[in-house]
């Protein structure tokens, strides 16, 4: 898969054979300058290295110069299909011919690592001795090793070093020969057939015996491709058969015919006589061409010379992963392609554009696109990220600095073709895209507050058509990129886009993300150095722009501050931009500040995604030639990230979208967290906070920002964290800056409308449409927390972020986790507790209770709970100022049941070493809390005020008071049935007695209802009634008939009143003398009436409804009535005639009147 019309990839590192460059330096062949030789790529700076490079003397050696013949046989094996060197020459000798075909071989291990395994991020498998890479030491390396040894390159490197490989011979440009499988378990031992076809050092064609179906080279191709790279002297090597043929006369022909069908008479027997009689038909086809094919005779002047790529594999495998949906680590799987397609890029493999478009057709054609459009459904966010990456690599293909115009011509058709589909996923997730197109930071002309409606979506390849107008024949551009002494000293600071600086620097002034994307596409294509050189002149251009706003807006401070409007100058924020324009220019800089310079040699990817990054050092690096004194890749790295993260920017539509400016910039603030910070960076960040707070509508951290900014929380927590130990005042002055949310400010800035370039007058007011809102909001609350947590022991730091917090943070759920995160702080077991941070936790606590007052919380009461805890804390005034603001903090119920109620237990007089004095003020508070929420919400509010009153005469008179006032209208009969087995409890039956007959006039039971909770209420209050006299049960029964219908309820408190006399039998089991009350005479005859009277109704409602399965169990229901019936003195009379009339009215229902006689009579 080499290049198509491109130079041939660079070597990293050539095989060791006398006269043969092993030292050559990473990115150039030996025998000559790399690819790309010139504007782009800067050829050895010294004589030896450029001795080294012709390959006469590797570095740290000497020894003979090679030979003439092996350097030009070497170079035309690179560069020159052999049919245009039998063309060119009449007559080839047969050693030049030699020295041709054995130098046409791959020399380079990197190529075959590159086509057998997944880039894992190993070492170049070259450089370790036996060509394995070292893996990375530790423990923790072991599984990674272990899946690294399954791949096929290391499994071929295991077969080349056990002897597996053997018969290896070289026929022309055609390498053939035996790879044995030793045997396992559980198969035996295998011998694998291997054919490999080479040109111009790339294999175009592979073939083994072990039906090997995947996407790279197998383990045997891999074994013999590197015997033949390590030990190419122990290789028998024969010119190409046809010049072997050429040497044979007549006789010898036909005995090598022969002998050939004789061997392989089975296989090409047939073949052989229809080939022979083709030739002997003279009008044949055959007949009509001169010469013959040969196999082993090389490529021809047409042929591509391209590594081979089973293309079927790579579209079988793509379309596999994306069946899997992301289950079974398709995710991973398809990421390792993409940076399959990156590393290939990063050698000038052609193989690399091929590859990705195979890639893309088949993600053209997942079904769930069409599916998911249909549905309005969002794709999932790792589905999403594989397309991002799709794009962007597709912006890095079109925008290959020495790619051939009908090149991208192809591709721009390819892309146009794809974008046009309908399911083409948009840019930002299920929302057209509004902003501009790449080489324009803003709309212009009439056009540019058009609809957004009437605009054409953008897709995710929407970009990469764009970039194919973008050309790098720029003069200026070119001399950026191709050299560090480019300086112009005229400085003249007259107009807007200069070319220098003050200093004499280069700048680039171009759309930024635009000018970035060319920076990841020359990293991309091998070119480090000059991605490097471009990405200084944009930070050095964003810099020198950094300063200009800076003027400008001190010039307009004043009337912009009095409007207190600002505006957005780049509606495109560059974090969270699909082409991560600051993500480019930090991982350019800071691969160049490596301690390891191997990643600056055009190979970094070899390193990059092994999980050693960790493990890298960064360091201040000699000064580049356009840095500052003092500064270096790592400052500058470092600078850039920080005026990315601290842009003012739009928050774009979306869903999708909105979670990658999230997603962003999380990512790079770890990448900064990596970083150690010393004096040097510290003055950078202290340079950077300074501008961001003082730069207006150009910052984040301006004074006055556009509602509809994206919060800088996070990027602010991660400053403060940062300066703290060095400029606690400017730490706090950002982080406080920042606390900000005014998309949910009533009352915030809604932005200058009067230009066509102010946010407002191009984008819609979007709010409340902010979907990551809820992590926005957390954000804020982590920044909180942490200034509150440094702040402890600081009296005035902590009133500051107090009131920060309470102007800010609109969620009480928020507040109240910092409320706690306070009391934690405040609290720690180890030392004594912080008064003043204690104090921060209650006022948060309180705004918390405020806020949820009238709203529904379903932790409401976990945080009434804590906030008496708090209080209890701080101390017993704390405690005694919530009681007696209750109402603006606590519903009665809460304020009696919750706070009274714990304010008043004994843990609470321990905590808090009460004398008595004190205890009884906190007690008086209570009562007078309890009192109030009585009178407010009796219903709740009674029982406990009650009892919370129970040790002083005059409140407690006065809770029960309130009590017989609300008794009439606004209490259930539960409620006071309870409050009268409490006054009972207590010692006051009267009282009790008085709520029971309170509470009976509100009841009402059916005659079915005789499994009502409230039925041993009645039998309470009747028994309590009972137990105090004749008089008192005579008040209550009239009552009791009144409310209560159902027959045997009334029968069983009639029963329990004949059992003893009224006032005899007490509550207390106090037992007197006396009469009985009799059933003649009031009030116990209008309970009996009454319990007949309803033992008839209930009977005759039962009757009407009664089904066969009833019957026995209304035979026993009518026992029981009689019981009653015959209580009466002409009982037996009145139940006779009772059953009489049933028999009359109900004849109809035989089988249960015979029941009835048989019962009854």
């Amino acid at each position: 898969m080499a290049e198509r019309g491109q130079l041939p990839a660079p070597a990293k590192r050539l095989c060791c054979r006398p006269g043969y460059g092993s030292g050559c330096r990473p990115g150039q062949r030996a025998g000559g300058a790399g690819p790309g030789s010139g504007a782009l790529c800067a050829g050895p700076s010294s004589a030896a290295a450029a001795a080294a490079a012709l390959g006469l003397l590797p570095l740290g050696k000497t020894q003979s110069p090679e030979s003439l013949l092996d350097i030009a046989a070497r170079k035309v094996a690179e560069k020159w299909p052999f049919q245009r060197v039998e063309e060119r020459f009449e007559r080839i000798p047969e050693p030049v011919q030699r020295r041709i075909v054995y130098w046409s071989f791959p020399r380079s291990e990197r190529e075959i690592c590159m086509y057998s395994s997944f880039n894992t991020g190993a070492e170049d498998p070259a450089a370790a001795p036996g060509g394995a890479a070292t893996a990375p030491g530790g423990a923790a390396d072991a599984a990674a090793a272990a899946d690294e040894n399954r791949l096929p390159f290391r499994r071929g490197i295991a077969l080349l070093d056990g002897g597996c490989v053997d018969n290896v011979l070289q026929v022309g440009f055609h390498l053939s020969g035996t790879v044995t499988e030793p045997a396992m378990q559980s198969e035996p031992e295998t011998v694998c057939n291997v054919a490999i076809s080479f040109d111009r050092c790339k294999i175009t064609s592979v073939t083994c015996s072990c039906g090997n179906k995947d996407i790279f080279y197998c383990a045997h191709v891999v074994a013999l491709s590197l015997y033949r790279i390590r030990k190419p002297d122990q290789v028998k090597l024969h010119l190409p058969i046809s010049e072997t043929l050429f040497q044979m006369n007549r006789d010898q022909l036909q005995k090598f015919v022969q002998y050939l069908i004789t061997v392989h008479h089975t296989e090409v027997l047939p073949t052989a006589q229809k080939l022979a009689d083709e030739i002997l038909s003279q009008n044949s086809e055959i007949n009509q061409v001169h010469g013959a094919p040969d196999p082993t005779a090389g490529a021809s002047i047409d042929d591509e010379n391209c590594w081979h790529l089973d293309e079927e594999q790579v579209q079988e495998q793509v379309k596999l992963f994306l069946s899997q949906g992301g289950y079974h680590g398709s995710g991973k799987q398809l990421n390792l392609l993409f940076a399959k397609v990156r590393e290939m890029l990063k050698m000038r493999d052609s193989n690399g554009a091929r590859m990705l478009t195979l890639i893309t057709e088949q993600f053209m054609a997942d079904p769930r696109l069409s599916l998911w459009r249909q549905q309005g459904t969002a794709m999932t966010d790792k589905y999403r990220q594989l397309w991002d990456e799709l794009g962007a690599l597709w912006m890095c293909i079109v925008l290959n600095p020495h790619c051939k115009l009908e090149q991208k011509a192809s591709w721009l058709k390819q892309l146009k073709k794809w974008n046009s589909v309908d399911v083409c996923p948009w840019e930002d997730g299920n929302h057209g895209n509004e902003l501009p197109n790449l080489t324009n930071a803003l709309p212009q002309g009439a056009n540019a507050n058009q609809d957004s409606s009437n605009r054409p979506h953008r897709t995710v390849f929407t970009r990469a058509i764009e970039a194919c107008d973008l050309h790098w024949q720029d003069s200026h551009l070119q001399h950026i990129i191709s050299s560090d002494l480019y300086t112009n000293y005229c400085y003249h600071d007259d107009t807007e886009n200069l070319l220098f600086d003050s200093h004499g620097w280069p700048l680039w002034h171009e759309h930024v993300p635009t000018a970035c994307a060319r920076v990841d596409a020359l990293r991309s294509h091998g070119y480090p150095r000059e991605a490097l050189r471009l990405a200084i002149a944009i930070v050095n251009t964003l810099r020198r722009q950094q300063q200009k706003q800076l003027e400008m807006f001190r010039a307009q401070k004043k009337e912009l501050l009095h409007r207190g409007v600002t505006s957005i100058t780049n509606l495109e924020g560059w974090v969270g931009h699909p082409l991560d324009p600051i993500g480019t220019l930090f991982s350019s800089l800071m691969e160049a500040c490596r301690v390891d310079d191997e990643s600056f040699h055009g190979f970094s990817d070899f390193t990059e995604n092994m999980g050693q990054c960790k493990s890298l050092e960064y360091q201040h690096l000699p000064a580049h030639k356009f840095l500052e004194e003092g500064e270096s890749y790592l400052t500058l790295a470092v600078e850039v990230a920080l005026i990315g993260l601290g842009q003012q920017r739009i928050m774009p539509d979306g869903l999708y979208a909105q979670e990658k400016v999230c997603r962003n910039e999380e990512q790079l603030i770890s990448k900064l967290q990596e970083i150690e910070l010393d004096d040097t960076l510290v003055k950078i960040f202290r340079k950077q906070a300074v501008f961001l707070l003082e730069a207006g509508p150009y910052s984040g951290l301006g004074e006055v920002i556009h509602r509809e900014s994206v919060p800088m929380h996070t990027f602010a927590k991660y400053l403060f964290t940062s300066l703290l130990p060095h400029d606690a005042e400017l730490a706090y002055k950002t982080a406080l800056r920042a606390m900000r949310l005014l998309v949910l400010e009533s009352t915030a800035p809604l932005g200058d409308i009067s230009r066509p370039h102010h946010i407002a007058s191009v984008v819609p007011n979007r709010y409340p449409r902010w979907f990551t809102l809820s992590h926005i909001e957390s954000q804020q609350c982590e920044l909180a927390s942490t200034m509150l947590t440094a702040a402890k022991g600081d009296v005035r730091r902590l009133e500051t972020v107090l009131e920060s917090i309470q102007k800010n943070i609109h969620s009480s759920s928020h507040i109240f986790k910092l409320a706690q995160d306070a009391f934690k702080i405040a609290t720690l077991m180890d030392s004594l507790p912080d008064i003043t941070l204690l104090k921060v936790s209650l006022e948060l606590g309180l705004q918390v209770m405020r806020m949820t007052l009238s709203t529904l919380n379903w932790r409401r009461r976990e945080m009434v709970r804590w906030l008496v805890t708090c209080a209890t804390e701080v101390g017993v005034y704390a405690l005694d100022s919530i009681m007696q603001n209750w109402f603006t903090l606590f519903t009665p119920t809460e304020a009696t049941s919750i706070v009274a109620t714990t304010v008043m237990s004994n843990s609470t007089i321990v905590r808090l070493h009460l004398d008595c004095h004190q205890q009884e003020k906190l007690a008086g508070s209570a009562r007078t809390l309890a009192l109030q929420c009585a009178m407010k919400d009796p219903q709740n509010c009674a029982l406990s005020a009650l009892t919370l009153c129970e040790k002083d005469h005059i409140a407690f008179e006065t809770a029960y008071q309130i009590v017989l006032d609300a008794a009439t209208t606004g209490m259930s009969y539960s409620q006071l049935f309870t409050i009268a087995r409490y006054m009972e409890h207590r010692g006051y039956p009267m009282r009790a007695y008085k709520l029971a007959t309170l509470a009976m006039t509100h009841l009402n039971l059916s005659y079915n209802q005789d499994t009502h909770p409230a039925i041993n209420d009645v039998l309470w209050a009747c028994a309590l009634s009972h137990s105090l006299g004749k008089n008192e049960l005579a008040a209550i029964i009239p009552l009791v008939v009144k409310s209560v219908k159902c027959a045997t309820v009334l029968s069983d408190i009639l029963r329990r009143c004949t059992l003893t006399t009224p006032g005899m039998v007490g509550l207390h089991g106090r037992r007197n003398s006396g009469k009985l009350m009799s059933l003649d005479k009031a009030p116990l005859r209008q309970l009996l009436d009454a319990t007949i009277g309803a033992y008839i109704n209930t009977t005759h409602s039962r009757l009407t409804h009664i089904s066969p399965r009833h019957y026995s169990e209304f035979i026993e229901f009518l026992s029981k009535a009689r019981e009653t019936f015959l209580m009466a003195h002409d009982g037996h009379i009145q139940f006779t005639q009772f059953i009489d009339n049933l028999k009359q009215i109900y004849k109809g229902k035989k089988k249960l009147m015979m029941l009835v006689r048989e019962r009854f009579g």
